[in-house]
């Protein structure tokens, strides 16, 4: 199993946003449950809007059908998705 940090950068739709965030967090609490999520939040500094998700996938491809499934990408609120994988060297996810 590999980390991956994933980089959500919204558009400007925040009104659409505001009206799928609760399908969206119903579908990312799905997967902290079965241990595909670590943790996910919005960043809240004065930047670009968007959010950081840490995912444990088996490969690039299982993590790309689980971004591809989330409510935000499917109603086309996600501008951009930066994803690198991660290794942890200091502290836990556990």
């Amino acid at each position: 199993m590999t980390t991956y940090a994933v980089r959500y950068t919204y558009d400007a739709r925040s009104d659409v946003r505001d009206a799928v965030r609760p399908e969206h967090r119903a579908y990312l609490g799905g997967l902290l449950e079965r241990g595909a999520l670590h943790m996910s939040g919005p960043f809240s500094d004065e930047g670009e809007p968007g959010a950081l998700l840490i995912f444990e996938a088996a490969g690039a491809e299982e993590l790309a059908e689980l971004l591809a499934a989330d409510p935000f990408a499917r109603e086309g609120l996600v501008a951009r998705i930066d994803v690198r994988a991660w290794t942890v060297a200091i502290g836990s996810l556990g």
